[in-house]
């Protein structure tokens, strides 16, 4: 049967690079987030208050195009972040700080939420949960330019969000995977023990309104 798992987190957590392993071990199909092809990007960086609303919405019409693409997909799928954390966590943390309008923020998640009513839900959200620390090095070691000067309340906010996000998020059951103490690259009881409780839960495909810390079980 197939299956759709999302993999959530900061910038920096390890996104990418753990859905590349989960598709090459778990035989799923990746959908990777297009980070380099969005064209406000570096603007975004650069002026965020001048470019926020452009750069979400380019974020939210990828993120419906690759949803319909993964639906239609008879593959099990692993996606790189979903359309849930452009809205409820980046967008929403440039509303809160100010630099996306009240009316640019209506205008955005009016549009979202008539999006998700008709998008299928995932069967598991896998979480990377990591500290502005290791996002820090994490971010300096991939060497983006436009990526270097991201302040660090400015991710310290969307860790922020992603909790609120995901303590109210039930369309799917949450694992938490612990980002600071598990190096899914460097050693492969980590990421035996990360693909050990998903292949748990895709099968339990159990509903929570709260998220499964993986410490639990390891």
């Amino acid at each position: 049967m197939k299956k759709y798992l999302v993999l959530a987190g900061n910038i920096g957590a390890g996104k990418s690079t753990l859905v590349q392993l989960l598709a090459d071990r778990l035989g799923f199909r990746p959908y990777f987030e297009p980070v380099t092809e969005n064209p406000y990007l570096v603007d975004f960086y650069a002026d965020m208050g001048r470019w926020a609303f452009h750069s979400q919405l380019y974020f939210l019409t990828h993120r419906l195009r690759s949803h319909h693409e993964l639906a239609a997909d008879p593959w099990s799928v692993v996606q790189d972040r979903s359309i849930y954390e452009d809205a409820e966590v980046f967008a929403r943390n440039l509303h809160e700080q100010g630099t996306m309008s009240d009316r640019e923020w209506e205008t955005y998640h009016g549009l979202y939420r008539t999006i998700i009513d008709m998008l299928p839900a995932p069967d598991l959200v896998l979480y990377l949960r990591c500290s502005v620390p290791t996002l820090k090095a994490r971010i300096a070691r991939r060497a983006r330019g436009f990526e270097a000067t991201i302040p660090d309340d400015y991710l310290a906010g969307l860790n922020r969000y992603y909790e609120e996000w995901l303590e109210c998020f039930d369309l799917a059951p949450v694992l938490v995977v612990p980002g600071d103490s598990l190096d899914f690259v460097a050693d492969s009881t980590h990421l035996n023990a990360i693909i050990a409780n998903v292949e748990d839960r895709l099968r339990d495909r159990q509903r929570s309104l709260f998220p499964i810390d993986m410490r639990r079980r390891l």
